[in-house]
């Protein structure tokens, strides 16, 4: 089975780079922004229209382009949700919307296999290479190297926000800004000194109970903040972001000219 050098890299306290992939279905994205240098890529399926096929081909591309994938599932309620990405070879799951300490357990219970959860077990899958490997050996390596990110994106959450990283299992905790702010009374005002406040709670918890703090961010100036101020996984942009931005640049630079 193959190892998760990003999850490997968070649990030594280092910086991983990373984006998402929300709207584009050609698989060809992923050797595209792994070219390009990132470390790991998160495929939305919470806020996109792919259906687990359209997942399913990312995550093979991604596996061919040396990646990391990590897959947004749509829903944290549904085990079938938590745990179809991961047979289908995602070395991640990023699990949105998570408020309570018992949400967190059951994402752990379905994504970990016995003796730390009880995730169904279908062993001869492309997330074991397809190898003839014992179930004891296939368990024991994707306990060790699935990477849990839970989405930490309302004020209930940060409330309980000690008491949900300390739960074993969980990788990184992960701020959504957009919904933190909504949670907050201040939709859209991610800079809001009330939001930071918050984030700035998760980021303390992380580093206290040895879990990675992350986040999502669509500037460069909010990307070195938060880095500075302790972050370790950073989304940067999306492949919607990407495009607008390099078109719109090149559209103002071609109207120059005339």
């Amino acid at each position: 089975m193959r190892q998760n050098p990003v999850k490997e890299k968070l649990k030594n306290g280092e910086i991983v780079f990373g984006t998402m992939v929300s709207d584009l279905r050609s698989p060809g994205i992923s050797q595209m922004l792994a070219t390009a240098g990132f470390e790991l890529l998160v495929f939305d399926s919470e806020h996109s229209s792919f259906s687990i096929q359209t997942v399913a081909d990312h995550i093979v591309a991604a596996r061919a382009a040396d990646i990391v994938s990590v897959v947004r599932v749509p829903n944290r309620k549904y085990d079938h949700l938590l745990s179809r990405p991961l047979d289908a070879g995602a070395q991640g799951l990023l699990v949105p919307n998570i408020h309570t300490v018992e949400e967190t357990k059951n994402v752990i219970k379905h994504t970990k296999y016995y003796p730390e959860g009880q995730r169904g077990t279908a062993f001869k899958r492309i997330h074991s290479d397809f190898l003839p490997r014992s179930a004891a050996e296939i368990i024991k390596e994707s306990n060790q190297n699935v990477l849990i990110i839970i989405q930490i994106e309302s004020k209930q959450a940060v409330d309980q926000i000690d008491q949900i990283v300390s739960v074993p299992g969980v990788d990184a905790a992960f701020i959504g800004p957009n919904d933190l702010s909504q949670s907050l009374g201040v939709p859209g005002l991610t800079n809001h000194p009330v939001v930071e406040e918050q984030i700035e709670k998760v980021i303390k918890a992380c580093q206290e109970y040895h879990v990675t703090p992350g986040i999502h961010v669509h500037r460069w100036e909010d990307a070195k903040k938060w880095l500075n101020k302790g972050m370790r996984l950073l989304l940067y942009l999306s492949d919607i972001n990407m495009i607008m931005k390099a078109a719109t640049e090149a559209m103002t630079e071609l109207n120059k000219l005339i």
